[in-house]
């Protein structure tokens, strides 16, 4: 028996499709335009939904920019989690990672320019999400039990800080793609040709796997 169209879960399935194409919309929209230049009409029309109701979900374009940002940011912990790295030797769970988040940012360039964006409001929509920090903090304590699991196995030196090395891995990965076009310029050389693409994910790796084992 089909559910009743005015029932509390039929209501329910249709507001989570409505927000998830919402979302879905807002991010193409804020990647493509940045924040100062989304406009909530166009979202409105890509999402096919009337713009009263992206109010009613999200009260405001700052709103929904945040709400846009925490998916962001689950769908990449998401992806990381099912890597299972804490299953893997400690070297190859650091060089999965490293490959992971270089592939990841390949795939997902609207996942750097929406970055992009936040950094240049200073993070004041990220700063405001619980959400935002708690859902990162397993990937820094998964990296840590990784880490100290390689210690004790005599392979990694130890002292290593798993944030510093997070952002190293992929402040390597997110300054290359954010920049490519201006350092294909200066340099006078495509950078993001697959030849290319696979010398900077394996030097990556080299000095990722560098710092981290013993000498």
């Amino acid at each position: 028996m089909s559910a009743n169209p005015s029932s509390p879960e039929t209501r329910l399935r249709d507001a989570e499709r409505s927000q998830a194409a919402i979302l879905l919309a807002a991010r193409d929209e804020f990647a493509g335009h940045g924040l100062a230049g989304a406009r909530v009409d166009r979202i409105a029309e890509r999402a096919q939904v009337n713009k009263r109701l992206i109010y009613y979900y999200f009260n405001s374009k700052d709103d929904l920019f945040l709400a846009v940002l925490e998916q962001a940011y689950a769908d990449i912990r998401a992806a990381e989690r099912e890597l299972h790295l804490t299953d893997m030797p400690p070297a190859q769970a650091i060089r999965r990672l490293t490959e992971f988040t270089w592939e990841y940012y390949l795939a997902h360039p609207e996942f750097l320019t929406l970055l992009n964006s936040e950094n240049l409001h200073q993070g004041r929509h990220l700063a405001q999400s619980s959400r935002a920090r708690e859902m990162n903090s397993p990937l820094i304590a998964t990296l840590a039990q990784i880490l100290e699991r390689g210690r004790a196995e005599g392979l990694f030196r130890g002292g290593i800080d798993p944030v510093q090395l997070y952002v190293s891995i992929a402040g390597m990965a997110y300054f290359y793609l954010s920049n490519n076009h201006t350092l294909s310029a200066i340099f006078g050389r495509s950078l993001m040709t697959p030849k290319a693409q696979h010398e900077r994910i394996s030097h990556m790796c080299d000095v990722i796997l560098g710092y981290v084992l013993k000498g």
